[in-house]
Parts: C-alpha cells; sequence; structure tokens
C-alpha cells in the first residue's frame, strides 16, 4: 500500500496521480503499486508540485513497518534518529541540539 498527499498541488499533478492512484479525500491518494511505478509517481510529484507541498508514505519492511519522504515547504521534515525515521515540527530546535 502507498498514500501520496499534496497540498497546493496544481490540477495536470492531481490528474496524473488520479490515474493511478484512488482520490478518497482532497489531495490524499491510496493505491498498490509497484516500486517501479511509486518511484516514477514520485519523480512526477516533485517535477510538477510547483510551490506547493506532498508526502509520501509506503509500506516497507523497517522497524516502524513504513518509510516516507517530503517535498517541498512544510513545517513537518522528516529526521532519523538511531536508524528510526521520525518527524520534527521545528527542524531549528533540533539542530540547535546537535
Amino acid at each position: 500500500m502507498m498514500v501520496i498527499v499534496v497540498e497546493n498541488a496544481p490540477p495536470r499533478l492531481r490528474g496524473r496521480l488520479g490515474v493511478y492512484l484512488i482520490e478518497v479525500h482532497c489531495g490524499v491518494y491510496v493505491g498498490t503499486q509497484s516500486k517501479r511505478v511509486r518511484e516514477m509517481l514520485w519523480k512526477q510529484v516533485v517535477s510538477f508540485i510547483d510551490d506547493g507541498n506532498a508526502v509520501m508514505m509506503w509500506k516497507t519492511n523497517t522497524e516502524s513497518g513504513f518509510d516516507f519522504v517530503t517535498h517541498g515547504k512544510n513545517r513537518r521534515v522528516p529526521v532519523e534518529m538511531d536508524g528510526l525515521k521520525l518527524v520534527a515540527f521545528h527542524p531549528e530546535a533540533i539542530q540547535r541540539w546537535a
């Protein structure tokens, strides 16, 4: 299973995602695609998102059982701590601790 969430995405990108995934809520796309299709969709998201932002999550064999990537400006950013990928709300605060 994979999920892509987009905000402020142009209609051409939303239409493209709708070809491969089901839009279950405005900007939330869900589906079961192969790794190859997932990577192709993410390349298109990064290419066409413009000023918007996006996150893609998928089931995988990690400690948490999933992995994710983000693109664009967002106050939530992924950080890796002790091999576990987490989300930080204020990345500047984490930089001060390091």
